[in-house]
């Protein structure tokens, strides 16, 4: 068994693998501790979140990173609806000291910098083939850039694919 110091890191974004910006149907909304909170607390976009989707990242076995612009809004809003615990977040910089090759997402050199050599999966809807081409270049472990569709958000064929990379590099 992979102790948790080396399982792979899993850093994941919100906005279109979590919150799918195609199909304006919603799951059925998670419960929340707090009753007296609005399900959508403002942003009706919540209503996409499928609830089981915490499950599914759990069963990875992956240590999980937020890897977006909610920062902290994701613990406190995103998290509860979809059965996650509190995640550690990637800290963005203000401003990117080298902006790196035309192309390149302004997350990746954060994300392989936090990775730190570490097998990583970064699953997003902004991942380009610069990216990972920049990665495969500057970081010396294993690594998946997963592009999941924004107008659909994770799904069956992306689980399979996660769950395909890990058992490849990171047998249980």
């Amino acid at each position: 068994m992979t102790s948790a110091a080396e399982r792979p890191l899993l850093f994941l974004d919100v906005d279109g693998p979590l919150i799918p910006f195609g199909s304006p149907s919603a799951h059925p909304p998670a419960a929340t501790a707090d009753t007296s909170t609005p399900v959508d607390q403002g942003n009706p976009l919540l209503r996409r979140l499928d609830p089981g989707v915490g499950a599914r990242l759990t069963a990875l076995g992956c240590h999980l990173i937020w890897a977006s612009t909610w920062m902290e809004e994701a613990n406190e809003t995103v998290a509860p609806r979809i059965g996650l615990p509190n995640l550690p977040m990637v800290e963005w910089p203000d401003v990117c000291a080298e902006a790196g090759p035309r192309g390149l997402h302004w997350k990746t050199r954060p994300l392989v910098e936090r990775a730190n050599g570490r097998p990583f999966i970064w699953v997003d809807d902004e991942i380009s083939a610069m990216d990972r081409q920049w990665v495969a270049a500057s970081h010396p472990g294993p690594s998946l850039l997963h592009h999941v569709d924004p107008s659909r958000g994770l799904d069956d064929a992306d689980f399979a694919a996660l769950a395909g990379w890990l058992r490849a590099v990171a047998p249980r």
